[in-house]
């Protein structure tokens, strides 16, 4: 009795090692198959120059802003030193702001005066419209839901969320369901299933195309980062640590849901010239979140709704915690309908995938390839 529990256990320990390593050795060849493309290389490569350019270009751009050359006196270079974008120097009367005035070394000169606000702006030919309207007596302004971040800011954090997520969800997704396709068409996949199970297959094909997307997203984190404090953009890197780590967390749960219905969807066809028929749907799944998080970043009921949908959960829960809408337990209470989504995703694609692969010639209807 002892020796049989033993011998049962070690073939059950066996048999999950083997096949284990059999999902290993179709996710390496999937991963050497992409990496020894030439073409995956270059694109990557010079998706990571753009990204990098774009960080370092955006800090420079947002430090050289023109200051204007203003004279004051001492009198005044309290009240214009707090002003933006004010490149003051301090003279000691009127008559040497006049000076630089006419030198062309100033734009304008604030100097003490008998109005309203206690000052006067002199200036050679035309007064700057900014100094005199930031000078002018306001109404005091009270606003209720002041803005937590920069709009321009905001804006283009949701386009480089929705950029990401879609490219990396669409090449790896589209690179599924080519390998399952052509497999059918030259019949490799019959010798393939002659030797490990089609579950055992699908597997390593989402497993190995999941490693190389993320490792796309992990190298493009890295880039942001060091781009970001390259160019002295420390404060909005601290702003968009946690939206990155959590947009790494929910992209690698999404892409495994989308790989599983991308291989699905492939493995119901046998050309690839049929592969759009089936993969369309699910193409439309991914460019959803990236117009609607463009369009819709300061709408918060919308990317509300899109942080708990799991097909655009990766998306609009990053954008909330960016912005500082969601609570702690949001991400968490999300990831946890995305993890139950992507194990539905994972069953029912196993179903389809299973029942389709060694069906060939004309498109398999859905509710047959669910039906076996």
């Amino acid at each position: 009795m002892s020796t049989s529990n033993s011998t049962g256990s070690a073939g059950t320990g066996s048999g999950a090692s083997s096949q284990a390593s059999m999902i290993w050795l179709v996710a390496e060849r999937e991963i050497g198959s992409k990496l020894r493309s030439k073409a995956f290389l270059i694109s990557t490569g010079v998706l990571l120059l753009i990204a990098l350019a774009g960080i370092v270009i955006g800090g420079f751009a947002s430090k050289n802003t023109d200051a204007m050359p203003v004279a004051v006196t001492s009198e005044t270079a309290s009240l214009v030193s707090a002003l933006p974008d004010i490149d003051v120097t301090e003279v000691s009367d009127q008559a040497a702001a006049e000076q630089l005035l006419r030198d062309e070394k100033v734009d304008a000169a604030v100097l003490p005066g008998d109005g309203p606000t206690g000052v006067t702006v002199v200036a050679l030919k035309d007064a700057p419209t900014s100094l005199v309207s930031a000078l002018s007596q306001a109404p005091t302004v009270e606003i209720l839901e002041p803005a937590t971040t920069n709009p321009l800011l905001r804006y283009f954090i949701a386009i480089a969320f929705g950029i990401v997520f879609m490219g990396a969800a669409a090449t790896f997704g589209g690179t599924i369901a080519q390998s399952i396709v052509e497999e059918k068409q030259t019949r490799v996949v019959e010798i393939l299933l002659s030797t490990i199970s089609a579950r055992t297959l699908l597997a390593g094909k989402v497993i190995g195309n999941t490693i190389l997307a993320m490792g796309q997203i992990l190298a493009l984190a890295a880039v942001a980062t060091i781009g970001l404090i390259a160019t002295g953009q420390r404060e909005v890197l601290s702003t968009l640590g946690a939206p990155i780590i959590w947009f790494a967390v929910f992209f690698l749960f999404g892409f495994i849901l989308l790989a599983a219905l991308f291989a699905a969807a492939a493995s119901m066809v046998s050309r690839q010239e049929d592969i759009g028929s089936t993969t369309t749907p699910i193409t439309m799944l991914i460019m959803a979140p990236y117009v609607l998080v463009i369009i819709f970043n300061d709408n918060p009921l919308v990317l509300t709704i899109m942080s708990y949908v799991p097909f655009s959960a990766p998306v609009g829960m990053p954008m909330r915690l960016f912005v500082g809408e969601a609570q702690w337990w949001e991400p968490l209470l999300s990831l946890v309908i995305l993890l139950a989504s992507c194990v539905a995703a994972i069953v029912v694609g196993a179903k389809i995938y299973e029942n389709s692969l060694l069906r060939m010639g004309s498109r398999v209807k859905l509710v047959e390839a669910l039906r076996g």
